[in-house]
C-alpha cells in the first residue's frame, strides 16, 4: 500500500474514532442530571456555605450510590455567591449556562431574592435551606421553595417570648440593615409591640463593622436588660464580646443567623445565657442518625443547616421519583399541589401553595457550657 494512502486511511480512522468518542461522551453527559448548590462558600458567612455544601454533596452521593434519580446520575455543581446579591445573580446565570435543572440555595435572603428571579425566568426549580425573609415566597414564583421557616414565624416566637419573660424589662433592638437581619428584627419588634412591649433603642449597624463602641454606649445609656440582634454570627459575636468588655450584662437574643459554633468563638465566655430561635434540632431525629454517621466518617461536624440542605435534595428526589419526571416545572407542581408529605432527615415536610413548609419550625434555645467545656446552644 502506498505510503500516502496508508496515511489517509489512518487519518480517516482517527477522525472516526474521535467522532465516536465525542458521541459517547455526549451520550454520557446527557445521562447526568445537573444540580446546583449555591451559597456563601467564601466570605463572612462561609461557615453556613460549608454546611449547605456538605449536606447537598452527601445527599447526592447517597442518591447516586443507590442508582441515581430516575436512572440518571446527579452531577452537583457548586456556586459561590459570597453572600453578595450581585454575585448571586452571576452564579444563577452560570447555572443557567451549565444546564442546571435544580438548585439548592441560596442562603442569605438578600441573595436568594434576586437569584430566584433568574431561576424563574429560566425554568429552574430552587429550594433554599436557609432564606427566611417572607418575600422569598410571597412573589408568586411557582419554582421557589424553602425548607426552613419564615421570619414572621420566627419573629412571633421571639416577640412572644420577650413579652412573657421580659415584660417589665427594657429591650433594645439592633440589626445589620440586611434583608434578613432588619426583616427579622422588624418582625420581632412588631410582635412584641403588639403585646405591649416598646423598645428603648432601635439601631442599625453596617455589615463588616468591627468597632461597636458607639453602639455599646447607646445600649449602656438605654439601660437595656435585653438586646435583640437581627443579623448573623460575625457582627453578633463581636457586639456581644464588646458589650461584656464594657461591663454591659444585658442578655442577647438572636435568630438562626447565629446558629453556629463560631458565634461562641467570637462572643467569648459572655456567650453563656444568649437566647436564640431556630428549628428543633434535627440531629436528635432517628431518621438522621445514618446520615450523621456518614458525616462523622468524613470528619465533618454538621451544624445548623447541613441537614436542611440534605433534606432539600431528598424532597426533590422524592417528588421526581413519584411522578417519574425530571422536568423542573413538573416537579415544582408536584411539590406545591400534590399535597404529599416527604420523609426527610429533618422530619416530615409538606409545602403550601406559596412554597413554604406547613409546619411552624421555631423553638427557643439557650447557649450554655457543655460537658466538654465549650459553649453550645441547647433547646429550652
Amino acid at each position: 500500500m502506498p505510503e500516502g494512502e496508508r496515511f489517509m486511511r489512518l487519518m480517516r480512522f482517527a477522525g472516526a474514532l474521535c467522532v465516536a468518542l465525542a458521541l459517547a461522551s455526549c451520550g454520557e453527559s446527557e445521562q447526568r442530571l445537573k444540580f446546583g448548590l449555591a451559597g456563601p462558600l467564601t466570605g463572612r458567612d462561609a461557615v453556613f456555605g460549608a454546611q449547605l455544601r456538605n449536606g447537598a454533596d452527601q445527599a447526592v452521593q447517597d442518591i447516586n450510590a443507590a442508582g441515581g434519580l430516575n436512572g440518571q446520575q446527579i452531577e452537583l455543581i457548586f456556586g459561590d455567591d459570597a453572600g453578595d446579591p450581585k454575585q448571586g445573580r452571576s452564579v444563577a446565570n452560570t447555572f443557567v449556562g451549565e444546564g442546571v435543572s435544580f438548585v439548592i440555595g441560596h442562603f442569605n435572603s438578600g441573595v436568594t431574592e434576586p437569584s430566584s428571579d433568574v431561576y424563574a425566568e429560566n425554568g429552574i426549580l430552587m429550594i433554599t435551606p436557609g432564606s427566611t425573609n417572607p418575600r422569598i415566597t410571597e412573589r408568586g414564583l411557582t419554582n421557589v421553595f424553602r425548607i426552613c421557616g419564615r421570619d414572621d414565624q420566627q419573629g412571633k416566637v421571639a416577640g412572644e417570648y420577650i413579652a412573657q419573660h421580659f415584660k417589665d424589662k427594657r429591650v433594645a433592638i439592633v440589626h445589620d440593615k440586611t434583608t434578613y437581619g432588619k426583616g427579622l428584627a422588624d418582625e420581632t419588634k412588631k410582635v412584641m409591640n403588639g403585646l405591649g412591649i416598646q423598645e428603648v433603642l432601635y439601631e442599625g449597624v453596617n455589615t463588616g463593622e468591627r468597632d461597636f463602641s458607639a453602639l455599646v454606649s447607646l445600649i449602656r445609656q438605654s439601660n437595656a436588660d435585653l438586646v435583640y440582634w437581627g443579623g448573623v454570627h460575625t457582627e453578633g459575636g463581636a457586639i456581644l464580646r464588646q458589650m461584656r468588655a464594657a461591663g454591659v450584662n444585658a442578655v442577647l437574643m438572636g435568630g438562626d443567623g447565629i446558629a453556629t459554633n463560631e458565634f461562641a468563638a467570637l462572643g467569648g465566655p459572655g456567650t453563656e445565657g444568649t437566647l436564640m430561635t431556630f428549628g428543633p434540632d434535627p440531629q436528635k431525629r432517628p431518621e438522621a442518625q445514618a446520615v450523621l454517621e456518614k458525616f462523622a466518617a468524613r470528619n465533618f461536624r454538621p451544624e445548623s443547616y447541613t441537614l436542611y440542605s440534605y433534606a432539600a435534595v431528598q424532597v426533590i428526589a422524592q417528588a421526581a421519583t413519584d411522578i417519574g419526571s425530571l422536568d423542573p416545572a413538573a416537579v415544582a407542581n408536584e411539590l406545591r399541589t400534590g399535597g404529599k408529605t416527604y420523609k426527610t432527615v429533618i422530619g416530615d415536610i409538606s409545602f403550601d401553595d406559596k412554597g413554604d413548609v406547613t409546619r411552624i419550625d421555631y423553638v427557643m434555645y439557650t447557649w450554655k457550657t457543655q460537658a466538654d467545656g465549650t459553649i453550645g446552644f441547647v433547646e429550652n
